[in-house]
């Protein structure tokens, strides 16, 4: 559901919750590559100075001297671009966080195309793909201002490596003040028969747009919002594909390792009669650079198109609720 609140920019929302977390008494430090601005970190660092780290443009320094506080006793948390995050210090957080344990959270900000026309040098449409493939790391990814709260406090309380996949623009409330994040279980926004869609992150909002639409179309889709990557709920994913019978998957990533391929790896291990369709970057190409917005509609994973996909789907159906069964 969309509230009439107002949208918020989840960077704003994570600082808040930093500054929040230190005054309860959180040991927490926060490091930044040369990227205070794109963290929106500056409200943070006023108030905490000696609470932030910058280590310039040095992403592999900036990932082994996280590792260092936390072996230190600090909660460390990172927050710099995905796209440098993830390719120029991938050793790093393979070896450093991910294999040696360390309690870092590593923030992976502007995924997605988040950097428009800055092409694929800037692009992250591969992050979580990247992430999957690394051992002892849970993987989140915030749909709406009151998501992100919840999942920041839940990542500094947890004694270990997290990976939060953030955005740049201000996200529509998705969620009431009475909801309450469970880690490893899906988040079924509008409930629905005719068929599911699976989003992450950015595309969640457009992914309720469309059921909105959609329902006044007569056609009743489930939308799920999966911000908890890992931990995972498979259990949610088979009872809402085993109703519908069908799946839409909606990510500002490749279609190779994100949600799509989530999805698509259970229904295919569950041995399930479903018919998957996957919106996202094509896998092994990269994203062609332009406005984010064209972007976006160029590959269907706005409103728009996300309706014109449910309908060619719901328009030519397959078998329903059905599973194979093996000798």
């Amino acid at each position: 559901m969309l509230t009439h609140e107002k949208a918020q920019d989840l960077r704003e929302v994570m600082v808040d919750t930093f500054i929040k977390a230190v005054e309860r008494g959180v040991n927490m430090v926060a490091l930044v590559s040369d990227s205070t601005s794109t963290a929106k970190i500056a409200p943070f660092k006023d108030r905490y100075p000696d609470r932030l780290v910058n280590v310039g443009i040095a992403e592999q320094s900036l990932v082994g001297t996280a590792a260092g506080m936390a072996l230190g006793g600090f909660v460390a948390v990172t927050a710099n671009a995905a796209p440098f995050l993830v390719h120029r210090a991938n050793e790093q957080v393979k070896n450093d966080i991910c294999y040696s344990n360390s309690n870092v959270k590593l923030v992976g900000l502007n995924a997605g195309v988040c950097y428009g026309a800055l092409a694929s040098t800037h692009h992250a449409i591969d992050d979580v793909s990247i992430m999957r493939g690394f051992g002892n790391i849970l993987i989140f990814a915030p749909s709406d201002p009151v998501e992100t709260e919840q999942i920041f406090n839940y990542a500094l309380a947890y004694e270990g490596p997290v990976y939060i996949r953030m955005d740049s623009i201000k996200f529509p409330v998705l969620h009431d003040k009475g909801y309450q994040i469970e880690p490893g279980k899906i988040d079924v926004l509008r409930p629905g028969e005719d068929i599911s869609i699976f989003a992450m992150g950015s595309t969640v909002y457009e992914a309720c747009a469309a059921g909105n639409i959609l329902n006044d179309e007569g056609i009743r889709a489930e939308v799920v919002n999966v911000s908890s990557i890992r931990p995972l709920d498979r259990e949610g994913i088979i009872k809402s594909v085993r109703k519908t019978g069908r799946a839409l998957t909606v990510e500002e990533h490749s279609i190779h390792g994100g949600v799509g391929s989530l999805v698509s790896e259970i229904v295919a291990e569950e041995g399930l009669c479903c018919r998957v369709k996957r919106l996202g970057f094509m896998e092994g190409k990269f994203a062609i650079p332009g406005p984010r917005d064209e972007m976006r509609a160029h590959i269907n994973i706005d409103a728009a198109g996300i309706v014109k996909a449910v309908l060619a789907i719901v328009k030519n159906p397959g078998p329903k609720d059905r599973v194979f069964k093996y000798n």
